[in-house]
């Protein structure tokens, strides 16, 4: 397992510029639509979360989970702030845990699946809570994962039942959309 980003660093990376490097719309839109239930695991301090509540729409959903309480409250007032907080519902999970519930159209694991100590169980889990035909984005950052690592996690996504759907361009990562039977 790599080291996971304290809540107090995460400032380093989520912050005024990201907009610029992450154009949102672009990464997710092809994949969520306005309606869809998505879960954003290891969501940080909200930057994606907040992108997806805006393409679902108001008849959409976000389960943003994390491990930190204190990034989760982050979310919560980011969430307020733009009046998105009635689709972006939070919920702390544990290492082993994901803490999802039901069933989602579409997960994102930005830069995180590098931290998770059991990938194989990570990836059984999002494989039993995606809709049949959901999509599964991981991102993982070029400066932490190295290729030959990136492919493992997608073997190991391969191997719980997700099947490789494409692979997007998104600055700074390695990222593969991985879909459910």
């Amino acid at each position: 397992m790599g080291h996971v980003c304290n809540w107090k660093y995460v400032n380093t990376f989520d912050n005024v510029l990201r907009p610029l490097v992450h154009d949102l719309e672009k990464i997710f839109g092809p994949y969520v639509k306005p309606g869809m239930r998505v879960a954003d695991i290891g969501c940080g301090a909200g930057f994606t979360s907040l992108g997806l509540a805006r393409l679902v729409g108001e008849a959409g959903e976000i389960l943003s989970v994390d491990l930190q309480p204190e990034m989760l409250d982050m979310v919560r007032k980011r969430a307020d702030k733009a009046g998105l907080s009635d689709r972006i519902h939070t919920r702390v999970c544990k290492t082993d845990d994901l803490a999802l519930d039901g069933m989602f159209d579409f997960a994102n694991a930005f830069w995180m699946v590098h931290e998770v100590p059991d990938k194989e169980k990570f990836m059984h889990q999002v494989c039993a809570c995606l809709n049949p035909g959901g999509k599964l984005l991981i991102a993982e950052p070029l400066f932490h994962v190295s290729a030959s690592a990136f492919e493992k996690i997608i073997k190991t996504a391969t191997d719980q039942g997700l099947r490789e759907y494409g692979r997007p361009r998104v600055r700074f990562s390695r990222a593969v959309v991985m879909t459910s039977a």
